[in-house]
């Protein structure tokens, strides 16, 4: 019974440690995506729109000012369409 409980915890213990390294793994930004590597997602997503738009799409979201752009800081002065809700 010993064994077993200890089996149990061991597992735990490494699942838990392997899911948050997992987690801070994912969590770099640093990764470079661009707008040539989002195009088939957002055109998947959007089909009737053109290239030009979706563009312009992806630098609103994503560009200076643009509401995914320092999703990860705490600022409240920031002018964008999440804030306006």
């Amino acid at each position: 019974m010993k064994k077993l409980a200890v089996g149990i915890l061991s597992g735990a213990l490494i699942l838990g440690a392997g899911t948050a390294v997992f987690a801070a793994g994912n969590n770099d930004s640093s990764d470079g995506i661009s707008f040539e590597k989002m195009l088939p997602f957002m055109q998947k997503m959007h089909p009737d729109i053109s290239k030009e738009d979706l563009q312009q799409m992806y630098k609103a979201c994503h560009g200076d000012g643009g509401m995914m752009n320092g999703t990860n800081k705490n600022t409240t002065d920031s002018k964008n369409m999440m804030n306006n809700l």
